[in-house]
């Protein structure tokens, strides 16, 4: 057995579910959220939860479904952290590791690969969370205001000022 690639691993072998009809969830327990929080930079998640139905066959398997949770950002205008819901739909197409071996096209999108027969379905929903977060996030109701040039002096205008009172030239 392999050692788990992230804090949240849940590998599951996929030649034994019935592909029509297999439903997993991933539910992460406090531990795992605060070792991915530590992970992604970020103050926190809580109630993280990957719903995925599985379709067709080892060929081409297709994984579909959601990753929900609650994440605490730090808001890039106010930097005080807020909370946010985070719902993220999954769309991934998986196939045997042995026929993406025998594929040479470079430029054809080519699905995940299955392992050993297995998917972890933990490093799935870490990775649909992080495609899900607000990489500029922004407290609900804050607007960033950008500084305008206006009635303000420039930076230099006192300067400009002083030379032209001494006489010294443009």
């Amino acid at each position: 057995m392999t050692a788990p690639t992230g804090p949240l691993s849940r590998s599951v072998n996929v030649e034994r579910l019935n592909k029509d009809r297999a439903e997993i969830t991933v539910e992460a327990s406090p531990e795992e959220c605060a070792a991915l929080a530590r992970d992604f930079k970020i103050p926190g998640i809580r109630d993280l939860v990957g719903r995925f139905r599985l379709g067709g066959s080892l060929t081409r398997l297709h994984v579909g479904g959601s990753v929900e949770a609650t994440v605490t950002q730090v808001c890039t205008v106010t930097l005080e952290p807020f909370e946010a819901k985070v719902k993220e739909p999954v769309d991934v197409a998986f196939t045997n590791a042995d026929i993406l071996n025998d594929t040479d096209a470079e430029d054809v999108e080519l699905p995940d690969p299955i392992m050993n027969g297995r998917i972890d379905f933990g490093a799935l929903t870490a990775e649909f969370l992080a495609l899900g977060l607000d990489p500029y996030p922004r407290k609900p109701g804050v607007a960033f205001e950008p500084v305008t040039a206006g009635e303000d002096p420039l930076p230099f205008a006192d300067l400009k000022a002083l030379k032209a009172k001494l006489g010294g030239t443009d």
